[in-house]
């Protein structure tokens, strides 16, 4: 499995050491059972992550995390985490900024997996479903996207 980093506009934390957010996506893949995949993954920050936002998905506002899946068995595509909006999620679900990157890891790969969980409510529950798995094989602490943006609704 490759995990290829990339940092755009930040510098991280000490909170986040680089070498942890690789090795927390390649223990993804893994628990995904994604061993061959390449994966690339962009930490950023609101600017950046807000332009991508509004030229690809039509919303002129940050998010925490875009997901842009490539049609190909090994590359799986691109993740783009705002380091910005995940400390702040963080400090508002009460966790560090590391495990709101892991939860943010998780929700963008379901989604270069297929999953969707704006498609209805059965395709919500199997994402919800799927975090809380991967979430639970890999020990990480904190509950999936969206059942923490159900607890803030």
């Amino acid at each position: 499995m490759t995990v290829d980093l990339a940092l755009q506009g930040i510098t991280l934390p000490a909170s986040l050491p680089e070498p942890a957010v690789r090795e927390d996506a390649a223990a993804l893949l893994g628990a995904a059972k994604l061993g061959d995949a390449e994966l690339s993954l962009v930490l950023t920050d609101d600017p950046t992550i807000q332009a991508l936002n509004a030229q690809w998905r039509g919303m002129d506002k940050p998010t925490d995390v875009l997901s842009f899946p490539q049609d190909d068995d090994v590359v799986l595509g691109d993740l783009v985490i705002s380091v910005a909006t995940a400390a702040r999620q963080a400090a508002e679900r009460d966790h560090g900024l590391r495990d709101e990157v892991r939860v943010l890891l998780v929700h963008g790969l379901l989604h270069l997996l297929g999953y969707d969980h704006e498609t209805g409510p059965e395709d919500l529950r199997e994402m919800a479903e799927a975090e809380a798995r991967l979430m639970g094989r890999l020990g990480w602490k904190g509950r999936g996207l969206i059942a923490a943006a159900g607890d803030a609704a």
